[in-house]
């Protein structure tokens, strides 16, 4: 009798736990349209306001203020979807990536579908500082990920085609860079749960796996894996947790930002290099570090790059 109930207990286990799968299965994932903002953590606000906005050229649609009336906190808008947020440090030396966010036509259901596959997720969404309904989580290397949904109650949607001056160096954020020490971990979520589909495999060293995009699943834009073998300390991941600007002739776009940058005493270099991916670049950086990375969307000759076959460096994701 002892061993019956002992096998039925068994048998209705395995089916409560088929039943949370189907559970899980049968809550859909709302479309991800593409990056939605950049938040970055600054020392000096004042100098960071002057770099994004004299320098790359883009306009300031909404700020904060603090009670000594001075800026607390900004957005620099790129375009009618997509922001790079500027937060005043907590502490020196510290990671300048703040957080990435992401677009979804539906914020609620997000929550819900992540929280059916085991992603620990707010009980309810909340209106952000700029009025859009958003939650946070955090990914498998502890990046905080935000889904934010455009409404007309936020000030996004209410200033679509505002502050969007000719003097803007791009009109796009094509992807963002994090670095991901588990590959495999990395891949069950952005492609795996958010539906994201790797693009390309490269590496700085032809032995050893360096970068790999997964693409958003509903967009265009993507995120960029930027693996390690040794985790940088929190100051200096500026040049690997980065951001990049589409441009569509980055000659002409170099030549715009050596007219500005004796005005704002950007003292660096500006060169434009080809990458392993065979597009024409540059790498730009903000007073923290932080790069900004300045890309054309084709390969210089127009035909597309092989994936890389090796191994990612301490990861213990297969090659392809």
């Amino acid at each position: 009798m002892k061993r019956l109930q002992l096998a039925v207990r068994s048998i209705a286990l395995v089916f409560v736990a088929e039943l949370s799968l189907h559970a899980a299965d049968a809550v859909e994932r709302p479309r991800i349209v593409g990056i939605a903002e950049v938040s970055l953590f600054v020392h000096d606000l004042e100098k960071s306001r002057t770099f994004y906005k004299e320098f790359l050229g883009f306009d300031e649609p909404y700020s904060l203020k603090g009670e000594n009336g001075a800026v607390s906190r900004t957005w620099i808008k790129v375009s009618d979807r997509q922001t790079i947020e500027l937060v005043p440090e907590q502490a020196t030396g510290t990671d300048r990536l703040n957080r990435i966010s992401l677009q979804v036509d539906d914020a609620e259901a997000m929550r819900r579908y992540l929280a059916a596959r085991g992603i620990k997720a707010p009980d309810a969404i909340s209106r952000g500082k700029t009025g859009d309904p958003n939650f946070s989580v955090r990914d498998p290397d502890d990046h905080v990920v935000a889904f934010a949904q455009s409404t007309p109650d936020g000030w996004m949607w209410r200033e679509q085609g505002k502050f969007l001056p000719e003097s803007r160096v791009s009109t796009r954020i094509s992807h963002v860079g994090l670095l991901v020490g588990d590959l495999e971990a990395g891949l069950g979520f952005y492609r795996g749960i958010l539906g994201g589909r790797e693009t390309w495999r490269g590496g700085a060293n032809p032995n050893v796996l360096t970068w790999v995009n997964v693409k958003l699943p509903e967009g265009e834009d993507y995120l960029e894996f930027i693996l390690y073998a040794a985790l940088p300390a929190p100051n200096k991941r500026g040049g690997t947790h980065h951001l990049c600007l589409e441009v569509p002739d980055v000659e002409k776009t170099k030549a715009t930002l050596m007219a500005r940058a004796a005005r704002i005493g950007y003292t660096r270099e500006i060169e434009i290099k080809t990458g392993v991916n065979r597009r024409r670049q540059i790498n730009l950086f903000d007073p923290d570090g932080t790069r900004v990375e300045v890309m054309e969307p084709n390969t210089v000759d127009g035909k597309p790059v092989p994936s890389s076959t090796a191994r990612p460096p301490s990861s213990r994701a297969p090659a392809l």
